[in-house]
Parts: C-alpha cells; sequence; structure tokens
C-alpha cells in the first residue's frame, strides 16, 4: 500500500451561527443582555473538555473520513446545539499554525443563519451548554474563533446587501419595521425609514398578507412574507437586489 511521506494536519470545521433577537421572541434568552432588542446574535458552546473547558467556542468539530466539509458542520449543529436544515455556507479556511494547542489544526469555517424561534439550543457530546449571545456582549472565545467570528461577521454585512438571505433570520411573517430592524442590526447603522420601504417593496419581493401582527400596544402593522420562488425567477432574469 502506498503511503505519504509528508505530515497530514487534521481538518476541522467551525461554524458562526447567526440568530436574530427582537421582542416578539420573548422565548429566546440572550445571555448578559437582558435587554437585547431588535439584536443580531451568536449561538455559542460552552466547552466540555480540554482544551480550553469551560470556554465558550464555536459549535464544530474534527472530519470523518467518510464525509464531506458539509457534512460535517450539519453533523456538528446537530450533535452540539441541535439545529438542521438551515442555511449554511462556507466561509473562510483557517490555517494559523499555532492556532490549537494540540496539534496542527486546519479550520474550514463556515456561517449558518438560524431564525432563534425555530430552535431551542441544547448541547451534547463534547459541549456542556448551548446559548444565544448578543453580538453587542459577546464572551472572549476559544482559539481562533474570535477572529472567525469577525470574518463571519464582515462576510454577512456585505452578502446582505446584494443578497436577501437576511430573510433566513426573520419569521415567515414579519413585519417592515422588523425587517428594517434586522438589516440595521446587522449593517450597525440606521436607515431612513421611507427610504428603506420604498427601496425593499420595489423589488416586488414581498407579499403582503391579510392578517397584522397582534398583541402589540400600538395600531397593529401588516405583515408581509418573502416571495422566494419569484426571486429565484427575476434573479435569472438578472434582478440586481441592492440595500
Amino acid at each position: 500500500m502506498y503511503t505519504y511521506e509528508h505530515e497530514r494536519p487534521a481538518i476541522a470545521v467551525d461554524i458562526v451561527v447567526f440568530g436574530y433577537h427582537s421582542d416578539d421572541k420573548p422565548d429566546v434568552k440572550i445571555l448578559k443582555n437582558k435587554d437585547a432588542k431588535d439584536s443580531l446574535s451568536l449561538l455559542l458552546i460552552r466547552r466540555g473538555i480540554e482544551p480550553f473547558k469551560n470556554h465558550w467556542a464555536l459549535p464544530g468539530g474534527f472530519i470523518r473520513k467518510n464525509e464531506t466539509l458539509e457534512e460535517t458542520a450539519e453533523r456538528e449543529l446537530k450533535e452540539e446545539a441541535g439545529i438542521e436544515n438551515v442555511f449554511l455556507e462556507q466561509l473562510y479556511t483557517f490555517s494559523h499554525v499555532d492556532r490549537d494547542p494540540r496539534e496542527r489544526i486546519i479550520s474550514a469555517s463556515y456561517f449558518a443563519l438560524v431564525e432563534t424561534s425555530k430552535y431551542k439550543p441544547s448541547a451534547s457530546t463534547d459541549a456542556s451548554e448551548a446559548q444565544w449571545f448578543s453580538m453587542n456582549k459577546l464572551p472572549k472565545l476559544a482559539f481562533d474563533h474570535d477572529e472567525i467570528v469577525k470574518t463571519a461577521t464582515l462576510r454577512l454585512r456585505n452578502k446582505v446587501r446584494y443578497e436577501p438571505i437576511g430573510f433566513e433570520l426573520l419569521p415567515q411573517k414579519f413585519t417592515l419595521t422588523q425587517l428594517q430592524s434586522l438589516y440595521e442590526s446587522i449593517l450597525g447603522e440606521k436607515m431612513d425609514k421611507r427610504n428603506f420601504r420604498k427601496k425593499i417593496l420595489s423589488y416586488g419581493l414581498l407579499k403582503e398578507l391579510k392578517s397584522k401582527i397582534k398583541n402589540v400596544s400600538h395600531r397593529p402593522s401588516a405583515l408581509y412574507a418573502f416571495d422566494l420562488k419569484k426571486y429565484k425567477v427575476l434573479a435569472k432574469k438578472g434582478l440586481e437586489f441592492e440595500i
């Protein structure tokens, strides 16, 4: 049998899981920021093993011989946080020589977008806890995960401007105010209400629903839904989505 003479570093997958927290999702707990409102959030796991035992980190793990990188990411999300069937995209490869104290480990990172009201994080395998954190108050992370999060945040901010992936973070029915608050949270900037609504409605991708938002102290707002099928058709015809 032929064997390679060169050393082979281990390969791991780390996943940056973004969620969105608003007052309309009171069941979602944001640690260390009880007043979090309309906040982009990050799913973290508390490591149950060394190195960095009891430290917060991104969900992830080592690739198996019979898996692709994406299959590893999907498995680790399900095993460590109880999350599956979500938007998932490869981010970047991190290969600093000393990024892991155990051995030479290369990480293929992914980022995922999750509607937080659909999932109650549940830790298992080598994670002792899984929890949402507001992006405004993140703890110090294990390994080089702070760098990975920064890279993923920049990718999300850039991509959300030219592709409607932000709808992955919202419930199927949402108000225009919720949609604008989501974009403001991701981009870190305030947007003019009139201009935002005029532009987002001009694409013809939102369907106004007959129902309105309930259990609010103000006048009930109209609810909308994103028309994914229409977007795919228009995108093939050259639609340029831009916020």
